[in-house]
């Protein structure tokens, strides 16, 4: 009988661990150190989000609550920030400029608010201008509801298209089986508005019987890397799976990406969320990573200054602690590599006006990767 339920035993946990599947198809290459490291803005415990404006200077958001403004070797605390809930993953989030910035001087921020419906939180998009190193003129964009105290999967990017539209991403604030799959709910969503907070009219569920009408795409776990590929204009994203099957998506309208239905990984306890990696109507994802490397962060480069880099994408590893260069052919996958190993929690990639890559650094700040 002993022998029996310890048999019984061992093909449970077998079973549970046989849902982790490792992808081996595209190997990690270790670094090739044909540059050097260079913290430029440092004392920034966790460096979500940055931008830079047009006259050399850097915004950086701190992800308890602050807003920093890095310029001429010194950092400044930027007032009048609208209240941050910060909790578990939930902060002050991401901070992008509007593409006519010098015309607008719009910055759009996201953050976990307390506003709305419910106790906790959950994520919010603003708009604002810099004045005398305050926020002035706030205006709220979208709010999601309802609140939560879980302490996940707030997401959140911002990105610009080529046309002008604004997409930000709101992870599923750890109710997954409730919210990624609904379209008349927030969360695991990804958004699409106009600069100035109202919905495009071509939205995918404009006019849909009480839907969302600011969901672009769902079925998303936590986004929290979104860049505009530099020669096609569509939109890439990145998100954290559970244990395995972070994913490269490329977004499309109205498109379900499938979580819980799908997924590459398992549970933290080692449950199985679900026995399906593909499914008619779901897209599959351009990579998945298994074993999970936690990503944050995502930049195309597209300059001169790394000639083996260019044409190929960034993405920062949390788990990890270093950035991976993505290379690819068109779209897909063909190599990865590593860089910047063991530098610490990578949180950000940006490229930033001056052709160089600027990398956020947990427990660090802002570091620059100089070629040699």
């Amino acid at each position: 009988m002993r022998s029996l339920a310890i048999f019984l035993f061992s093909f449970i946990i077998f079973s549970c661990h046989a849902q982790l599947k490792t992808n081996d198809a595209v190997p990690l290459q270790e670094e090739v150190k044909n540059y050097t490291l260079e913290t430029v803005v440092d004392g920034i415990n966790n460096p979500w989000g940055m931008a830079f404006l047009p006259d050399g200077s850097m915004l950086i958001t701190e992800k308890s609550g602050i807003l920093y403004h890095f310029k001429n070797g010194s950092k400044t605390e930027v007032k009048n920030l609208p209240a941050v809930y910060n909790r578990g993953q939930g902060g002050l989030m991401d901070v992008v400029l509007h593409p006519n910035y010098a015309q607008n001087g719009w910055i759009y921020i996201t953050y976990a608010s307390t506003e709305g419906e419910g106790t906790g939180g959950n994520t919010k998009l603003i708009r604002a201008k810099l004045e005398n190193e305050a926020l002035t003129q706030i205006e709220s964009l979208y709010k999601c509801e309802p609140n939560t105290t879980k302490g996940q999967h707030f997401g959140s990017r911002i990105v610009f298209d080529n046309e002008g539209h604004l997409y930000f991403s709101a992870g599923e604030r750890g109710n997954h089986f409730v919210n990624p799959q609904d379209i008349t709910r927030d969360n695991g969503k990804i958004y699409r508005l106009n600069d100035d907070g109202s919905i495009p009219k071509d939205n995918p569920f404009v006019g849909k019987e009480n839907a969302k009408e600011a969901i672009y795409s769902y079925g998303h776990r936590n986004p929290q890397g979104m860049a505009v590929h530099p020669e096609t204009g569509v939109l890439w994203e990145h998100e954290h799976g559970p244990q395995g099957g972070d994913e490269i998506n490329i977004i499309k309208k109205a498109a379900n990406y499938g979580w819980p239905v799908v997924t590459y990984g398992i549970d933290y306890d080692n449950s199985v969320i679900s026995n399906e990696q593909t499914k008619s109507g779901i897209e599959n994802p351009v990579y998945y990573w298994a074993p999970s490397i936690a990503p944050s962060g995502m930049a195309f480069v597209t300059s001169d200054k790394y000639p083996h880099w260019k044409g190929h994408l960034l993405v920062g590893s949390l788990k990890f602690q270093y950035l991976e260069l993505v290379k690819l052919d068109g779209e897909k996958i063909i190599g990865r590599q590593k860089i910047a190993a063991d530098s610490g929690r990578l949180r950000n990639v940006v490229q930033g006006p001056d052709g160089f890559i600027y990398m956020g650094v947990e427990g660090k700040g802002i570091v620059k990767i100089i070629p040699n």
